[in-house]
C-alpha cells in the first residue's frame, strides 16, 4: 500500500465523481447501467463512450441522461476510457471558465474522480459505491472492485494468472482480480499513468503504473455482477485477445518485471510507496570502435598498440593457458 497522497502532486482531493462507461453493442443493458450509475453517491456526470457500436447503444444511453460520445470504429477499451476521461476534463474546464469572479479570479473546484464501470453491469452498477467512498473519504488513489464469483464463468484462468503474476513481480502487490475494469481513480493518479496500455491490457498497466508512481491502490469487495465469458468460439477468441494485450502491457514494462509472468517463481519487486527519485547521471567512459573488415578479404582486426582498452577476463584466461 502506498503512503503518497494524490494531493502531494499538486491537486486537491476530489469531492465529486464522473462515471465513464466504455460500451460496444450494449443496447440491451446500457440504459439500466446508466440509471444505476446516477444513483451512486457523488456522481453528477455519466459519460458513455460508444466504441463503434452497430446497435442503438448511443441513443439509449443519451435517453437515460448520459453524455454520449461515439467512435466511428472500434478502437478498444483503453481508447474508450481515454476519450471518456477527456470529455470529463473538457466539461470541467468549460465550467471553470464560467466561474470568474469580478476580480478576474477563476474559482476552480477539485477535479472529479473517475469511476470506470463496465457497460453490462445494469442495476448492479450501484454496487460500485464503496469504491467512491474509498477515494472520497479514505484517501485511496485508485480503488479496484473485486466481484463475487460469477455464475456461469467458464474460463481456465490463464489470463488472470498472467496478469496477477506480472503485477506481483513488478510491484509486490498481491491482487485478487487484476482484470477488474470497475475502478475509481483520482484525476492526479490518472494523469500520472499516461499513456495507457493498449486494449485489454489497460487494467494491468494501470495497476503497475499507479503503484510505481507511489499512489495508494486498494482492492475493495463489491456486490456487482456482469455478463460472463462462455466457452464458445467467440469467447475463446476474446480470451486470446485479452492474453495478447496483457502480455504486451507487461512487456512494455519489462524494466519493472522479470521475464516470465506466467511463472509463480522469480524475483519480486516490492514498492515502498515513496516517490521515485530522479537517477543521478553518470558519465560513461567513451568506447573505442573499430571497423569490421569484409569477410571475403579474410582480413584480421588488430587494435592499435596505444589502445586504452583493458584486456577482458576471457582474453587473460586464454593467455594464461598458452
Amino acid at each position: 500500500m502506498s503512503t503518497v497522497d494524490a494531493a502531494a502532486y499538486g491537486g486537491e482531493r476530489p469531492t465529486r465523481v464522473a462515471v465513464v462507461i466504455p460500451a460496444k453493442d450494449e443496447a440491451e443493458r446500457i440504459e439500466k447501467t446508466v440509471t444505476a450509475s446516477f444513483a451512486i453517491r457523488g456522481v453528477d456526470i455519466v459519460v458513455v463512450v460508444d466504441d463503434g457500436s452497430s446497435d442503438a447503444t448511443a441513443a439509449l444511453a443519451k435517453g437515460a441522461g448520459a453524455i454520449v460520445v461515439r467512435h466511428r470504429s472500434n478502437r478498444g477499451k483503453a481508447a474508450a476510457m481515454a476519450t471518456g476521461a477527456k470529455v470529463v476534463h473538457m466539461r470541467e474546464e468549460t465550467t471553470h471558465a464560467a466561474q470568474v469572479t469580478r476580480e478576474g479570479h477563476v474559482l476552480k473546484d477539485p477535479a472529479r474522480a473517475l469511476l470506470f464501470i463496465d457497460a453490462d453491469m445494469q442495476e448492479s452498477a450501484r454496487g460500485a459505491e464503496p469504491l467512491v467512498e474509498a477515494v472520497l473519504d479514505e484517501g485511496v488513489d485508485m480503488a479496484i472492485a473485486t466481484l463475487p464469483p460469477q455464475e456461469g464463468a467458464a474460463g481456465m484462468g490463464l489470463v488472470v494468472k498472467t496478469a496477477r503474476n506480472g503485477i506481483r513481480k513488478a510491484t509486490g502487490f498481491e491482487t485478487l482480480q487484476p482484470l477488474s475494469g470497475t475502478r475509481c481513480i483520482t484525476r492526479e493518479t490518472w494523469d500520472s499513468v499516461q499513456p495507457l496500455a493498449a486494449g485489454w491490457g489497460v487494467e494491468t498497466g494501470l495497476t503497475i503504473d499507479a503503484l510505481h508512481k507511489g499512489f495508494w491502490v486498494k482492492e475493495i469487495p463489491v456486490e456487482m455482477s456482469h455478463r460472463v465469458t462462455g466457452k464458445d468460439l467467440r469467447s475463446q477468441l476474446h480470451r486470446a485477445n485479452q492474453l495478447k494485450d496483457v502480455m504486451r502491457a507487461l512487456s512494455k514494462r519489462r524494466s519493472l518485471s522479470p521475464n516470465d509472468p506466467l511463472s509463480e517463481e522469480g524475483e519480486v519487486r516490492t514498492l515502498t510507496g515513496e516517490r521515485p527519485e530522479v537517477p543521478e547521471f553518470v558519465e560513461e567512459r567513451p568506447v573505442t570502435h573499430y571497423a569490421i573488415p569484409s569477410v571475403e578479404k579474410n582480413a584480421q582486426v588488430k587494435a592499435p598498440e596505444n589502445s586504452a582498452t583493458e584486456p577482458t577476463a576471457e582474453s587473460q584466461s586464454e593467455q594464461n593457458e598458452q
